[in-house]
């Protein structure tokens, strides 16, 4: 996945910079593609699920496009472990 040619929409971009939090100038796409090294990469279902530090980020399995990213949530994690 490290060469995968991740994307986001601009409603996507939106949703990501008032989960964490970013500038409203901040390059979405380059943060997650940070924060993704060094993760744990799941493939649950249509998506990926990486989990680095205290991040979420939900790629979409087939297009690569970047959904969301947040603080993680233990119900999220557990349902995805299941």
């Amino acid at each position: 996945m490290s060469d995968a040619p991740l994307h986001t929409t601009e409603m996507g971009a939106a949703r990501i910079r008032g989960n964490l939090g970013l500038a409203a100038d901040a390059d979405v796409v380059r943060f997650c593609r940070d924060a993704i090294y060094g993760a744990e990469i799941i493939h649950h279902g249509k998506n990926y699920y990486a989990t680095h530090r205290d991040l979420v980020i939900t790629i979409n399995a087939t297009s690569f496009p970047i959904i969301t990213a947040h603080a993680p949530i233990d119900n999220l994690i557990f349902c995805i472990i299941l």
